[in-house]
């Protein structure tokens, strides 16, 4: 127990420790301490010199707890408490470990004399006369004020200061304030902090949901405007002016510099309106390995001095080298990595993100980006294996990360979007201003799930947080064309067009929007825009291929599919291209030319055997009268995928369906089709890069009801198809349904409104390719009713 006599400010090889408040402090700086390694260093300052013994500390901090207990809480104390000081096991200077003894302070303590007496005395030094195994210091007392002026000397000469400039009162900023992150300056001739640094002060401020930083894509959309390359160095005054363009209040400025084998970080916030200095911090690293660690308490230090809660910062302050990787050069490629991501897309960037778990195989975060990227170009294999990895490491990454990562492994591996949006809706509660959150439940669970009002509500939640990111508007595009508000899609795809944003996905948006607005010069500009974006000239051909096919005009619709077969596999992306090919295969399969779609669904899955492929080639061969393909592929995705969204409501009970309808057995398909009705208007999977699969079940509701002789209720289930046209899009179930409804309308006995659909159906197809099985098959019909 520490001695009364003693104050209570204790002093420690350049720390500064207040026993009464457990504040921490190197430099002038404060260094977040959780309470339990505050109290494991006040044992161990209490004792200098001493070994204070795990029993020790288990009798003060844990009493009641199991060994097992007790052995995961003080390593993971010890841990923490090594952080916040710079310190290492392998070459400790601080906490020296005894292994199956305890733990040693290894540096003197000072406790500075209540005022009217002697000067501070070093409580280590006389401990040493009685304990040999404690060593006096080795530095005469004299030389220590010298040597440290001496220092700080040669650091001024390198324009920085240990100290923080104590002139500047601690800033409160609102939570309205943003923040602009400009380059951090390296003056070591290492390029190993290059970008690493900024990247990893992001990450760390990140974490504060107090804290507001402006993201990459709304500070390059930014330069753009201020007619520079989206890649222009963020110096001082580049950030400063984007600082006020986005009106935002605060830019960060930071810098490394090396004194031999030690470095010093500083970094200083600057009101970018008025120009007032309103924060500095400098932190020294005694070696290389220390940098990351010494920015995590640099950012803390920060977001104290910003005016956030402590005990937030307690919460959620985990250090770079525990969250991400203790590498910094598996930091630099992952920061690299984000570079590139932002300027050139996402199959770019997973060359860098590789290299980064090449590395550091524990990176957890590196291997979210992968699966994140491998997803963003229809490699859902790839995304899986990735994601599930950085799941299992999760325990290396900060709260903010394993949000992300818990909602992307719900997305992307188990695929049970009710639990992802779960966990999405506890990160917008713990972060309200992150945008990713609301990104992932308007881009893909809400759709899913059938909840359009709810994706565009998420949309625009987003483009409040970022509106200058090209993702929310096409976002918000996505929610106003499957609400059927076309004009809405228009002026926020012509407002992204002004800002001169680019990405694949508004590309396709431009497409999709002209295809339903029979706009056929619209569609024209889209496709030569797709040549100009990279990444979007497959996906804007496969698009041609459905709109060509959707009219009846199946020869086109093939060279343009196999054209965007041939891109994607150009570009060594096999699962996209075997989407495409099960996407041929669906279209041929409606169309009635059944050897044409086996062929189509037995290349598709030669290239992959993705859940998608498999669900569009099952169905194409079950449509072509295949049952037993049906049932086996069901079977298999049943096995698999259990939890899936997608699977469970969607794939299985449909391919259950179409083999139960090849048997003639229609109450079985409707009894399949049960599990759907809640999802029924909902976007799966196989939607997002395929674009077929939409409404699949109501279709073969609508089927099962016609092999009942129940018209009026098939005729309800088409006509619900044809309702939904901004979800449809150019699906070739669209244009099937207006035929299948005039069937179900000549069956119900109504020959008005089955003259009417018939009409319709071949007015859509008055061009269509001649001798097309559909076709010929409806002209009859048509015929009969007279």
């Amino acid at each position: 127990m520490q001695n009364e006599q003693f104050p209570n400010i204790v002093r420690f090889g350049g720390f500064e420790l207040d026993t009464r408040t457990g504040e921490l402090t190197s430099g002038g700086s404060r260094i977040p301490l959780q309470d339990q390694p505050f109290q494991i260093l006040k044992l161990l300052t209490d004792r200098p010199g001493e070994i204070v013994t795990r029993e020790d500390i288990q009798s003060q901090l844990w009493p009641g707890d199991t060994v097992v207990e007790f052995e995961n809480a003080v390593n993971a104390a010890i841990k923490k408490l090594r952080i916040a000081l710079g310190d290492s096991a392998e070459e400790p200077r601080y906490v020296e470990t005894l292994r199956r003894r305890g733990y040693r302070l290894m540096v003197p303590v000072e406790r500075p004399s209540p005022p009217g007496t002697e000067s501070a005395t070093s409580v280590t030094e006389s401990a040493a006369a009685s304990n040999p195994a404690v060593p006096a210091s080795s530095t005469p007392r004299w030389k220590v004020p010298v040597l440290a002026a001496l220092t700080l000397l040669v650091l001024a000469g390198l324009g920085y200061a240990y100290v923080r400039h104590a002139t500047h009162p601690a800033p409160k900023l609102s939570d309205r304030d943003k923040i602009v992150l400009a380059d951090f300056e390296n003056k070591t001739n290492d390029p190993v902090f290059s970008e690493t640094l900024r990247q990893g002060l992001t990450v760390q401020l990140d974490q504060s949901p107090f804290l507001s930083l402006i993201s990459e894509e709304r500070i390059q959309q930014t330069l753009t405007l201020m007619g520079k390359p989206a890649d222009t160095a963020l110096t001082p005054s580049i950030a400063s002016e984007v600082c006020q363009r986005t009106g935002s209040t605060v830019v960060l400025e930071g810098s490394i510099a090396s004194l031999g084998s030690q470095y010093v970080l500083w970094l200083r916030a600057k009101n970018c309106r008025t120009g007032e200095v309103i924060d500095e911090e400098q932190m020294p690293a005694a070696r290389k390995e220390d940098v990351l660690n010494t920015l995590s308490r640099v950012a803390s230090s920060f977001r104290s001095r910003a005016g956030e809660a402590l005990a937030t910062i307690d919460k959620l302050d985990t250090p770079l080298a525990e969250a991400t990787t203790p590498s910094l050069d598996a930091w630099k490629a992952y920061s690299t990595g984000f570079k590139v991501l932002s300027s050139s897309g996402s199959a770019a960037a997973v060359p860098l993100y590789k290299r980064a778990v090449e590395i550091d195989p524990q990176f957890a975060m590196a291997y979210a980006m992968l699966g994140r990227l491998y997803g963003d170009i229809a490699e859902s294999s790839l995304s899986a294996e990735n994601t599930t990895k950085a799941w299992q490491l999760r325990s290396h990454a900060n709260d903010r990360e394993r949000f992300f990562i818990d909602a992307s492994y719900d997305m992307q591996v188990t695929g049970d979007l009710e639990k992802a949006r779960l966990v999405c809706e506890a990160w917008e509660q713990t972060y309200p201003r992150d945008p990713n959150a609301h990104g992932f439940l308007s881009g893909a669970i809400y759709p899913a799930l059938g909840k359009y009002e709810e994706a565009l509500e998420e949309a625009h939640k987003m483009w409040d947080l970022e509106p200058d990111f090209p993702v929310s508007y096409n976002l918000v595009a996505l929610g106003y064309v499957a609400l059927g508000r076309l004009d809405e899609a228009g002026h926020t795809l012509d407002e992204a067009a002004e800002k001169h944003m680019q990405m694949p996905d508004l590309v396709v948006d431009r497409y999709q929007l002209a295809f339903l607005k029979g706009d056929l010069p619209g569609m024209e500009k889209a496709v030569a825009a797709a040549t100009k974006t990279p990444d979007a000239q497959d996906l804007v051909a496969n698009q041609e291929s459905f709109g060509a096919a959707y009219s009846g005009h199946l020869e086109r619709a093939r060279s343009r599919s196999s054209f965007a077969v041939q891109l994607a596999q150009q570009g060594n992306q096999q699962e996209r291209a075997a989407l495409f090919q099960s996407g041929a295969a669906v279209r041929e399969a409606f169309f009635g030319n059944a050897a044409e779609a086996r062929r189509n669904a037995r290349s598709a899955l030669v290239l992959s055997k993705g859940k998608e492929v498999e669900y569009g080639g099952a169905f194409a061969q079950g449509l072509a009268g295949d049952a037993t393909a049906a049932d086996t592929i069901a079977d298999d995705l049943a096995k698999r995928f259990p939890d899936d969204t997608s699977a469970r409501f969607y794939y299985v009970p449909t391919l259950r369906a179409l083999a139960a309808l090849n048997r003639h057995n229609p109450a079985k398909a409707l009894e399949s089709l049960q599990i759907n009705i809640p999802y029924e208007s909902g976007e799966p999977q196989s939607c997002f890069f395929g674009f077929f699969g939409v409404m699949y079940p109501v279709y073969l509701r609508g089927e099962a009801y016609l092999a009942l002789h129940q018209g009026p209720q098939a005729a309800a289930e088409f006509q619900k198809i044809i309702a939904h046209r901004g979800i449809v899009v150019s699906d070739p179930v669209g244009a099937l349904a207006l035929l299948q409804l005039g069937r179900a309308y000549r069956m119900a006995g109504n020959q008005a409104k089955a003259k009417a659909a018939y009409s319709n159906f071949l007015n859509l197809w008055k061009d269509a390719d001649a001798n097309m099985p559909v076709l010929v098959q409806a002209r009859s019909e048509y015929a009969q009713l007279g």
